[in-house]
């Protein structure tokens, strides 16, 4: 029996939080998809499930997103942590690239591009085309 792949959405909107959640398991039914609302439990949760993949956004209640991404990748380099916020000056995406793997921007990016990302990181044998 394989591992499912992991998600953890970090985001303290519920809106947001809930629309990704809920827009990855209907592409992708055989995935986990876990949240955290803050830095802290986020923090837990890595440690605990230890995800494949982190949708994190910058702006957090407690620690941030940049912080956390920092801390993520010093402890667990092969987890791939997406940035997603509505910062999108050419300063922060110069930082946020520096320690992230991806970054999307909340404007200007859509659901497309985190399909796009999870297909091409999900193990080919849980994900397979709707028929």
């Amino acid at each position: 029996m394989t591992e499912k792949f992991r998600i953890l959405i970090v985001e303290d909107s519920t809106l947001i939080r809930q629309l990704l959640k809920e827009t990855l398991h209907e592409r992708f039914p055989s995935i986990e998809v876990h949240e955290a609302t803050d830095g802290k439990e986020a923090w837990v949760k890595v440690e605990s499930l230890c995800p494949h993949l982190i949708i994190m956004d910058f702006r957090l209640p407690g620690e941030n997103g940049l912080n956390l991404t920092k801390k993520v990748k010093a402890q667990y380099p092969h987890i791939i942590v997406v940035i997603l916020t509505g910062y999108d000056l050419p300063e922060y995406q110069k930082v946020f690239w520096q320690y992230a793997d991806y970054f999307f921007s909340k404007n200007s990016s859509n659901m497309e591009h985190i399909f796009a990302l999870v297909e091409s990181v999900l193990p080919s044998t849980e994900y397979q085309l709707p028929a």
